[in-house]
């Protein structure tokens, strides 16, 4: 598992959703191996976030813009000029999904069709990542978990507007890109978990919120089951990946980026957890009312990975929330500078994959 410093020292590198939450926690991450990042995004959108908490600001060149809007996805393109481009803006959340989902559409596949558009216009692009979702498949809850080339679908809008995303990328990279030096692939990871996420309609961030308020948190799915991992699980393997992407072409494909079966529990028992490292009058409770379709089951293949790349999962779920956790303490109690803290964090996490 082999992330080069010497490969991304000085690389020009745009990060699409950089205010986001795995936005926000990649561009920290590139900036430690030496690379001049720059961003595409909206604001942060909750109060408080990663990027302002993290101080991400001083650390990339922002543009802070819609990534619907084609003219100004195209400036910002040509005005930084990327060797690599990695793709998060989005709209994240399947409940909002439901309550707009033309947003969600829009967002996350005109969206994913703007930068690549950018991209054939501007000639300096050599290797992109487009990060949609394991939701991005038509999920019939397999046991074995799918692969790559397993049917593409989705149930709700944001599920199947990823699918979408897929099938954008994988058109241009058909059609446009084959014999290119534009090497394009998309990635696709489990439910990720770490401090610095305050999206509502998330399990971790929910139990946070209502737990530092003393507040009891309702658990709508308990028995649904995840791939949880930790975010920096599948940065690992989109920072991995965009390397391979600029010496061969060939890892122009889709990968599957998600944990260990240990790690794929219910979420029960992911709030069992949760609450045995917060202790503080951590308590949860069932919620009776009725809410939008989830599946029951998710799992990802991630062999092609783990073979194809040499990536693999380092961190098991108690270290998963051990660390999430951590995070969260460090920020609430103001017991230490949180960007040196999550620096920290990565830090760790690189060794671990040593």
């Amino acid at each position: 598992m082999a992330i080069s410093k010497k490969f991304w020292k000085d690389k020009t590198v745009l990060i699409t959703g950089h205010t986001g939450f795995k936005g926000g926690w990649l561009a920290l991450w590139l900036k430690q191996l030496g690379a001049k990042i720059y961003g595409y995004s909206l604001e942060p959108n909750t109060k408080p976030n990663l990027f302002e908490s993290a101080k991400i600001n001083r650390i990339v060149s922002s543009t802070i813009n819609d990534i619907r809007n084609e003219k100004k996805v195209f400036e910002a393109v040509k005005k930084c000029k990327p060797q690599i481009i990695f793709h998060l803006a989005a709209q994240p959340l399947v409940r909002q999904s439901y309550s707009d989902p033309l947003e969600t559409y829009q967002t996350n596949v005109l969206g994913t069709a703007n930068i690549l558009q950018a991209i054939r216009k501007v000639n300096s692009v050599s290797a992109f990542v487009c990060i949609t979702s394991d939701k991005c498949y038509e999920n019939k809850e397999w046991i074995w978990g799918y692969g790559e080339n397993d049917h593409l679908g989705g149930f709700d809008p944001y599920s199947s507007s990823k699918a979408c995303a897929e099938l954008v990328t994988a058109a241009f990279r058909n059609s446009f890109f084959a014999d290119s030096k534009t090497a394009i692939a998309s990635a696709r990871a489990g439910n990720v978990v770490g401090g610095g996420d305050w999206a509502d309609d998330r399990i971790v961030p929910d139990c946070i919120k209502c737990w530092q308020s003393g507040k009891i948190v309702n658990i709508r799915y308990p028995k649904a089951t995840r791939p949880w991992q930790h975010v920096l699980e599948p940065l690992s393997g989109y920072i991995m990946l965009a390397q391979k992407l600029c010496k061969n072409p060939k890892f122009a494909q889709p990968w599957n980026f998600g944990p260990e079966d240990e790690n794929i529990i219910p979420v029960a028992k992911l709030v069992e957890i949760l609450a045995e490292k917060w202790k503080q009058k951590a308590k949860w409770k069932i919620s009776t009312k009725k809410h939008p379709h989830e599946a029951s089951l998710l799992k990802l293949d991630c062999s092609k990975a783990k073979t194809l790349l040499d990536w693999k999962s380092c961190w098991d779920i108690e270290k998963t929330v051990e660390k999430t956790v951590d995070w969260y303490k460090c920020y609430y109690e103001k017991s230490g500078d949180i960007a040196e803290f999550t620096a920290k964090q990565i830090a760790e996490y690189t060794k671990d994959m040593e």
